[in-house]
């Protein structure tokens, strides 16, 4: 286990007011983080319900490009069969939607480990394939730029796309990057090998295998390609699901990834824990891996092991500060935290000398 320096719950439901008045705040969560000449700004996902309740009916949001706001669709309980929690299954098609529905926020932070009061612009849903909410952004940059991966979700599926900024004030689209079912796609901060690289989790609806991560390479951060196998679940804390979390650091060592694990099994009706590991990466090969350590952060704090999806530690954004990386989550699909972590320690961890 790794040892927390600091950790600190930065954002919760309560702390914000809805996008529309007949909706309301359940998640503040999986945010994205950058370090910034100002500081670090973070883009959370903010994730909402109606507020209205009907007998008999379930209201399952959406949003509509033509009129730039969440109409609800409202099915009768008769119809339709839980999935979990976040996911309702309709009986006459057997199609999915989700309970609720998420665009991102940005938040701001001089030191990384207190927010500013008020948050700035916000990042939403704009086309078809973005119809039941944009989700889970991860930021890397490149240069100058501010890249974000981000998981656009609608009938179509569940997909990867890619937005851009300079300021996290007004924001470039680039489209759908990985096609449906695709997520947790993390970018590498520079060109190896004269092209750029991604994580990815692509995830198949004909269950040949357990989830898996792949790695693909790009010679312009859109046309994606030369897909390979990476890692798979191998362990009890990860055999549910597997995935990149926050993107890939350069460290002396090799490239330092904090992974997330998920431990539900087939039988089991709850949604299972998520738990966060780390890999260490060949610079020059990031397919070879060098090192690596499972379950090094667990749910412990009341917010991590209480809320929407309870015991879930969810790593989207890392910050190296010094000696120390500020790593950013989502708590139990509920809040946003921060942990501090000592690199020294963590590669010793990957190591194997921990």
């Amino acid at each position: 286990m790794l040892r927390r320096l600091f950790n600190a719950r930065l954002l919760q439901p309560a702390d914000l007011k809805p996008s529309q008045p007949d909706l309301e705040v359940i998640g503040t969560f999986n945010p994205g983080a950058v370090a910034t000449e100002k500081g670090v700004v973070l883009l959370v996902r903010v994730a909402e319900q109606p507020i209205e309740r009907r007998a008999g009916q379930t209201g399952l949001p959406r949003w509509d490009p033509h009129s730039k706001k969440v109409w609800i669709d409202w099915e009768s309980n008769n119809e339709i069969a839980p999935v979990d929690i976040r996911v309702v299954r309709r009986k006459r098609d057997g199609l999915v939607r989700l309970s609720f529905i998420s665009h991102l926020r940005v938040f701001h932070s001089k030191d990384g480990r207190t927010l500013e009061p008020a948050p700035g612009a916000s990042f939403s849903p704009a086309n078809e394939y973005a119809e039941f909410g944009v989700e889970d952004p991860r930021i890397t940059r490149i240069g100058d730029i501010f890249y974000f991966t981000y998981v656009a979700v609608s009938r179509h599926g569940a997909a990867t796309a890619l937005a851009s900024t300079r300021d996290f004030q007004t924001f470039e689209r680039h489209g759908i990057l990985f096609y449906p079912e695709n997520k947790d796609v993390v970018l590498f901060p520079e060109k190896i090998g004269g092209r750029y690289l991604a994580l990815h989790r692509p995830n198949g609806a004909t269950p040949f295998t357990k989830p898996e991560m792949w790695l693909a390479s790009s010679p312009d951060l859109k046309d994606w390609g030369a897909h390979q196998y990476f890692l798979g679940g191998s362990a009890a804390w990860d055999i549910g699901r597997i995935g990149a979390g926050t993107p890939p650091i350069r460290t002396p060592e090799g490239w330092l990834e904090i992974y997330h694990g998920n431990s539900r099994q087939q039988e089991d009706k709850s949604i299972g824990a998520y738990s966060g590991g780390v890999l260490l990466l060949d610079l020059e090969e990031p397919r070879r891996i060098l090192g690596a350590a499972g379950q090094i952060f667990i749910p412990e704090t009341d917010y991590e092991r209480e809320g929407f999806v309870p015991n879930v530690v969810f790593p989207t954004g890392i910050v190296q500060q010094g000696e120390n990386l500020l790593v950013y989550y989502g708590a139990a699909d509920t809040s946003t935290a921060v942990v501090e972590f000592s690199l020294p320690e963590i590669l010793s961890l990957a190591c194997g000398k921990g």
